[in-house]
């Protein structure tokens, strides 16, 4: 992300309170080495539409035809870990950073997903619900198309609670071939003052309720 009129706020601090204050209101830390924390509120934000979802052909053959199980909020320290390590790359998945979503698991509002196959963990994502929305934070796969199905796996469990899209921040080619399109910052923000309102009636039930180890999803709520 480069454009500065992204940024919204320079500084501040990780604690609990700021980040979920910050969420809230869409605005979401992204650090960048030598520079006071970045606070970032994009001009172009990226969502998925669930009613828009795309899943190729040969990604659903695939996903049909393997044995990966998944599960929510079962290895979260271990995802984001998988998340924070980039071969040939740097991370903007600091220490500080994954303390402070650490604390926000520990809380209730950050949440795993976890792909499996037999005891491995191959793949996963982690994100924030905060405000009645999804923030998609960061995947990682350890085998080819485990990420996605990660990403599939959260829209399923997102879609029954209610919710109507994703939220993943920016855009990228990886989330483009899923329908992600861009919004403006204001339409963002509407979303998720609606979102808001819903919470806070009472429509949306909790999303990711850890699951009995016992319990894995299976290939028919990836794909529904």
């Amino acid at each position: 992300m480069s454009d500065l009129n992204d940024i919204v706020a320079v500084g501040l601090d990780l604690k609990p309170e700021t980040l979920i204050r910050a969420y809230s209101e869409g605005v979401f830390p992204w650090p960048t080495e030598g520079l006071p924390l970045l606070w970032y509120s994009p001009q172009k934000r990226a969502v998925i539409d669930f009613d828009e979802l795309h899943i190729a052909r040969r990604l659903k053959k695939d996903l049909k035809k393997s044995p990966w199980l998944y599960t929510a909020d079962q290895a979260f320290i271990r995802v984001i870990e998988g998340c924070s390590i980039r071969e040939d790359e740097g991370t903007w998945i600091t220490p500080e950073m994954k303390d402070a979503y650490l604390e926000l698991h520990r809380l209730g509002y950050a949440h795993s997903i976890e792909v499996w196959e037999g005891g491995d963990l191959i793949g996963g994502m982690y994100g924030v619900d905060i405000g009645g929305y999804f923030a998609g934070e960061s995947m990682f796969h350890r085998k080819s198309n485990a990420s996605k199905a990660a990403l599939l796996y959260a829209t399923a469990r997102l879609k029954r609670a209610g919710r109507s899209f994703l939220d993943i921040q920016v855009l990228s080619d990886h989330t483009a071939s899923f329908g992600a399109k861009e919004i403006s910052r204001s339409a963002f923000r509407k979303r998720i003052t609606e979102c808001r309102k819903r919470l806070e009636s009472g429509e949306f039930p909790a999303p990711f309720k850890r699951m009995d180890p016992e319990n894995y999803g299976s290939f028919s709520m990836v794909i529904e």
